[in-house]
């Protein structure tokens, strides 16, 4: 999936950016593996507060009291955020719950909101994956980079 991603931003002449509090830096980790990723990512936010939330992708203060942070809403103000303060094409951006602990009755562990903002517009999907902590974490990436796959593949449905 990487390689595909790499070579259909490189085909479309496409920067990313990544806006990340669960996977702690997970995916510029994966999209940077791939040589040449110079020509395509820009950089990364890993937001794990809500305090670089707020002061550093722009989400809104009244968005994290009233849905939280993790949520559809942030997820879209978290990637449309790292969009306009790096100045790229597409950006990604995940929030959620890894465990082992944290998780809630309406937002149990293993629950992520992967975001992608793009030239179209902004979407988030919402994911619920069961695993440890790190399983999390990597089905978390997984996820948001599929989000970014699809979006390269077939454009904004």
């Amino acid at each position: 999936m990487l390689e595909k991603i790499a070579e259909l931003l490189k085909e479309k002449k496409l920067w990313v950016a990544t806006a990340e509090s669960c996977t702690g830096g997970l995916i510029a980790h994966k999209l940077t593996n791939i040589p040449g990723s110079s020509e395509y990512f820009k950089g990364g936010i890993v937001a794990y507060s809500n305090e670089v939330k707020m002061k550093v992708l722009g989400v809104k203060e009244e968005t994290l009291k009233k849905y939280g942070a993790v949520s559809e809403q942030t997820a879209k103000e978290m990637a449309n955020g790292v969009r306009n303060l790096l100045g790229v094409d597409v950006a990604i951006a995940t929030t959620g719950i890894a465990g082992p602990g944290g998780g809630t009755a309406t937002k149990p562990v293993g629950l992520v909101y992967a975001g992608i903002a793009t030239p179209e517009g902004v979407k988030a999907k919402r994911f619920l994956f069961q695993g440890d902590r790190l399983e999390n974490k990597e089905n978390f990436a997984k996820a948001a980079l599929g989000m970014l796959l699809e979006y390269l593949e077939k454009g904004w449905e």
